[in-house]
């Protein structure tokens, strides 16, 4: 009896349900990109070192092309398509429009996903690598701009770009809770 090298999955994408058959060695960023034509989120070094393929995965972030989709079976999957609410942007979206958060564009869907977890991960008083004082009862540090360059090192930008991503990130982390606005085209 040979085992099967293929299942059917049910992923929950953007708050969707997608039943499609995978290979069992069919990342999360392939199945995406290429079965469920989400094509916001980037493929990369392909290696887990670029932060491309930043989505989230019951709202913490994932890098997609080391995530095998049958392993996110039953999980939220949040891409860049599910950020926006309708027509209006998610303030983090805004900020990056604002500041120019981008260069050639090719990165900002993984920044910005793995920027949404920042702030999450900020607000729930997560300590990174430059936090002073990681004591849980001080609280969350100061979003400072070296707070949030730690916290998105993990996303490269080949524009460089970093100086209106980190104003960016700090911007968003202001802006009042569903204060979003349309998008203009």
């Amino acid at each position: 009896m040979t085992a099967s090298t293929s299942s059917v999955i049910t992923l929950h994408v953007n708050g969707e349900p997608h039943t499609l058959a995978v290979d069992h060695r069919t990342t999360l960023l392939d199945a995406l990109r290429e079965r469920l034509d989400l094509t916001g989120t980037k493929k990369g070094c392909d290696q887990g070192q670029c932060g491309a393929c930043t989505v989230l995965l019951d709202g913490r972030r994932a890098v997609a092309c080391l995530q095998l989709a049958v392993a996110a079976e039953g999980r939220a999957i949040t891409t860049i398509e599910g950020v926006a609410d309708g027509e209006r942007l998610h303030p983090v979206q805004q900020a990056f429009l604002e500041l120019d958060g981008y260069q050639c564009g090719y990165c900002t869907p993984g920044q910005i996903c793995s920027a949404l977890a920042v702030l999450e991960e900020h607000a729930a008083g997560w300590p990174s690598a430059v936090t002073a004082d990681v004591r849980p009862e001080a609280g969350p540090p100061a979003l400072t701009d070296d707070e949030i360059r730690e916290r998105m090192s993990g996303n490269l930008c080949r524009c460089s770009a970093y100086p209106a991503i980190v104003r960016a990130v700090a911007q968003a982390a202001q802006e009042p809770a569903g204060q979003t606005k349309a998008v203009s085209v």
